[in-house]
C-alpha cells in the first residue's frame, strides 16, 4: 500500500429533481488495499460508485485512475481501465451455465462458433489462480448464492480489474461463506488487487477493511484507518450521534400462541416444494427468528402465512383460527400485519405520495372520515402524526415516495404496519439495505411490540439481527424446519450457520457429514 491508484476530487452529482446526492466529495483509494465506503442510506454511496463505474454522471469533479483522467467515462471504457463492479443483486443469467456467464461478452471462438472447451478451461484456470473455484458446467440456478458471488467475481476478474466495488458482498451469505469470502478478498490483494467494500456491517469492517471513507447527507464526513478507530466513532459519524450497536431487552414474558403453522407445505410454479410441512409456534410477547441462507424457504414462509404465496397446503391458525385461504383484507383484519421483503414491488407504491402509502389498509376507518367520506385534513393529520413518530425525513406528506431514500422508503412501510396495532408482525427482512441509524430505530419499535405482548415472526438474512432481536429461532434449510433453539442467547453464529448449511451438529461438520 501507499501509492494512491484512485482519486476522485470533489465531486458534486445533482438530481434533475433537485435533490444534490454529492457535494465537493473526495475519495483517495490506495494500491493494495480494502477501503471500505459507509454511510446512511441517501448518503450517496451508491451513487458515488456509479458516477466512478460509468453508470452516472456528474456536475462538476475530477477522477483520476492509475494516474490517467477518467473523463465522464462510460463503463465500458471505465471496466477497459481496470474497474469492475460487483453489485449486490447479482447480474448474472440463471439458465446459463457458470462458464457461459463468466465469459459472455468475450467469448473465445473456434472458426464460427463458441470454443467451449477452451471457455470451460479459462474458468477452471481462473479459479484456480484466485482460489474462487467453481463448476463451469453447472447451471447458475441451481448454485448457492456463496458461488453465485464467486462466479460475479470471476466476471470481473477476467475482464482484468484491478480495482474492483463490492456492493454489500455478503448480505445475503452465511457466517461460513464470509469468512470464506474474506479469505478470497484477503488473497486478492496479496495479489495486488484493490478493493472498495460498501457495507453497513461495522464487525466487518473492522475486521477486514484497512481504511473507510463515510459519508453523510452527501458529504464525506471522514477518513480514517481502521486499525486507529473503533465501531462507536464510525457509527457516529455515519449518523451524527451516538448509536446503540448492541440491544437491551427485558426477559421476556410469553403468553398464549398467537400463531401456528401445521404442516405449512408450498409447490411454486415450477413444480419444485419450497415448503415441506413446517411446523412452529409463536405466542404472546416472543420474537420468533427465521434463519437461512437465501432461498431455502424463508420468504416462501412468510408470503404463504399472509396469503401472499397461493396453493399452499397445510394450516395457518391465528389464536386458533385457520386463515390459510383468506383474503389479505381478512388477513389484517384478525391482526396479522407484514413487512415484505421487497418494498419496491410489494411495500410502497413508489409513484405515490407518502401520505397514499401510509393508509391504504385503513382507508375505511371512520378516524379518517367526515360525513362517510375520506377526509384529506384528517389524512394529513394522520400521516403528520406517524412521519414525525418514525422519524421519516421527507419534505412532507405529499412528497413522492419513490424519492426518498432506502432506509426512509422502509421506515414509511414500518410506520403502516406498526401503526396499524397488530397482535402478530411478519417482519421479513425488515432493515435490510439501511443504515445503522434506521436499523436502530426499527430494531426498538419491534423490541417495544414484543414487550406490549405482540408476536413478532423476524425472517432475516443477518444474523447479527436473528440473534440480537430473537428469544427463539427457527432454521430453515432447502425447504424445512431443520433446526430449532427455544433460547436465542444460547446459540453460537458458528452453530447457527452450521444448521443453514444442513449441517446436524458440530461434529458432523468436521466429518463432512449432513
Amino acid at each position: 500500500m501507499g501509492r494512491e491508484i484512485l482519486n476522485m476530487s470533489r465531486i458534486t452529482k445533482i438530481y434533475p429533481n433537485g435533490v444534490m446526492a454529492n457535494k465537493d466529495v473526495s475519495l483517495s483509494v490506495e494500491e493494495g488495499e480494502i477501503h471500505a465506503l459507509m454511510g446512511e442510506n441517501g448518503a450517496g454511496k451508491s451513487t458515488l460508485m456509479k458516477i466512478l463505474f460509468g453508470i452516472e454522471a456528474y456536475d462538476e469533479g475530477r477522477i483520476t485512475f492509475d494516474g490517467r483522467d477518467l473523463v465522464h467515462a462510460a463503463s465500458a471504457a471505465v471496466i477497459k481501465s481496470g474497474i469492475g463492479m460487483v453489485h449486490q443483486h447479482f447480474m448474472l443469467v440463471d439458465s446459463l451455465r457458470v462458464y457461459e456467464n463468466i465469459i459472455l461478452g468475450l467469448e473465445p471462438v473456434k472458426g464460427p462458433v463458441i470454443n467451449a472447451a477452451r471457455a470451460i478451461a479459462e474458468t477452471r484456470a481462473l479459479g484456480e489462480r484466485y482460489n474462487l473455484k467453481v463448476d463451469p458446467l453447472a447451471r447458475v440456478e441451481d448454485i448457492s448464492v456463496g458461488l453465485k458471488q464467486k462466479v460475479e467475481l470471476l466476471k470481473v476478474l477476467l475482464r482484468g480489474a484491478r480495482l474492483l466495488i463490492l456492493d454489500e458482498p455478503t448480505a445475503v451469505l452465511t457466517p461460513q461463506e464470509t469468512e470464506e469470502l474474506f479469505g478470497q478478498l484477503l488473497l486478492l490483494k496479496k495479489n495486488n488487487h484493490t478493493i472498495i467494500f460498501i457495507s453497513h456491517k461495522i464487525r466487518e469492517v473492522m475486521k477486514i477493511c484497512d481504511r473507510v471513507t463515510v459519508l453523510r447527507a452527501g458529504r464525506n464526513v471522514g477518513a480514517l484507518k481502521v486499525a486507529q478507530t473503533c465501531p462507536e466513532e464510525i457509527s457516529r459519524l455515519m449518523v451524527g450521534r451516538d448509536v446503540v450497536l448492541k440491544l437491551d431487552k427485558r426477559p421476556r414474558r410469553e403468553g398464549p400462541p398467537l400463531l401456528e403453522a401445521r404442516g405449512l407445505s408450498l409447490t411454486n410454479r415450477f413444480g419444485k416444494a419450497t415448503l415441506k410441512k413446517v411446523d412452529f409456534q409463536l405466542r404472546s410477547g416472543q420474537i420468533l427468528g427465521v434463519a437461512g441462507v437465501e432461498g431455502n424457504g424463508q420468504n416462501e414462509l412468510a408470503e404463504a402465512i399472509f396469503g401472499l404465496a397461493r396453493g399452499a397446503e397445510g394450516q395457518v391458525l391465528v389464536k386458533g383460527r385457520d386463515i390459510l385461504g383468506l383474503s389479505i383484507r381478512r388477513i389484517r383484519d384478525l391482526g396479522l400485519s407484514y413487512i415484505p421483503e421487497d418494498r419496491l414491488t410489494l411495500g410502497l407504491a413508489a409513484a405515490g405520495s407518502v401520505w397514499q402509502n401510509l393508509i391504504p389498509d385503513r382507508a375505511d376507518s371512520p378516524a379518517l372520515k367526515t360525513w362517510g367520506f375520506l377526509s384529506l385534513r384528517k389524512i394529513a393529520r394522520h400521516a403528520g402524526e406517524l412521519i414525525e413518530a418514525f422519524n421519516i425525513l421527507c419534505r412532507g406528506p405529499d412528497q413522492e415516495a419513490g424519492l426518498l431514500s432506502g432506509g426512509n422508503m422502509q421506515k414509511v412501510v414500518v410506520a403502516r404496519e406498526l401503526s396499524a396495532d397488530p397482535d402478530v408482525l411478519i417482519a421479513n427482512q425488515p432493515t435490510r439495505g439501511i443504515d445503522v441509524g434506521a436499523n436502530e430505530f426499527i430494531w426498538k419499535k419491534i423490541v417495544e411490540m414484543r414487550d406490549a405482548g405482540k408476536a413478532i415472526l423476524l425472517v432475516s438474512a443477518d444474523l447479527n439481527e436473528i440473534l440480537e432481536l430473537s428469544d427463539s429461532i427457527l432454521v430453515m434449510c432447502e425447504g424445512e424446519a431443520a433446526a430449532y433453539f427455544e433460547d436465542a442467547a444460547a446459540v453460537t453464529e458458528e452453530e447457527l450457520g452450521l444448521r443453514m448449511l444442513g449441517y446436524k451438529s458440530k461434529e458432523a461438520a468436521a466429518h463432512g457429514q449432513k
